[in-house]
């Protein structure tokens, strides 16, 4: 008989718990809108390895450790890579450019990210390094530039300065102030 009321009670708060969890339904609209109020973001991921293709060749890799999720925002829905990126991108003949940063922040609309702290680019195909504290890279054009300090390095010349812009694998390079540099040039004959 004792069984049988415990039984019974277990049954009735099973059933007032299923009930409270049911009449507890907000719209996801609400809790994206609640969540875009606070600036909380509307998803989390750990351990990000993102690889995009195209025709079933690797075109770009991300790899970063935490990834925050803000797409809610009406204005500007956003990305953010709090603990660092990597972003490796492929050519056609398989060559690689590396990108990595301490931070990251990637705006969905524009396909406009920026990173900071310790930034280093590395084409690994020619050897060239650029290395900065933020660097903005425009996914759409293949772009990037900074209006901070720079260390440009190649095989041969070491280039220091200040503003600098490029394709995004350092091939057509553009330099606004330099400063202590060591640029090698050959004769024309």
């Amino acid at each position: 008989m004792l069984k049988n009321k415990s039984n019974i009670l277990l049954n009735i708060a099973a059933i007032l718990l299923v009930a409270m969890f049911f009449s507890c339904g907000n719209k996801i609209q609400e809790v994206e809108d609640f969540l875009a109020d606070k600036n909380l973001p509307v998803g989390e991921v750990k351990n990000v390895y993102l690889i995009h293709t195209d025709s079933g060749r690797i075109k770009t890799k991300l790899i970063a450790p935490l990834m925050l999720d803000y797409f809610n925002r009406k204005e500007h829905p956003y990305s953010k890579f709090p603990d660092g990126i990597k972003i490796v991108t492929f050519d056609k003949k398989s060559d690689s450019v590396i990108l990595t940063a301490d931070y990251s922040v990637s705006f969905n609309k524009t396909n406009i990210s920026e990173v900071k702290g310790n930034v280093v680019v590395v084409n690994e195909a020619d050897g060239s390094k650029l290395m900065t504290d933020q660097l903005f890279w425009d996914a759409n054009e293949h772009y990037i530039y900074t209006e901070k300090r720079f260390v440009l390095i190649s095989n041969s010349d070491t280039i220091k300065g200040i503003g600098f812009e490029s394709n995004e694998d350092l091939s057509k390079v553009n330099m606004k102030d330099i400063y202590d540099s060591q640029i090698y040039m050959k004769e024309n004959q």
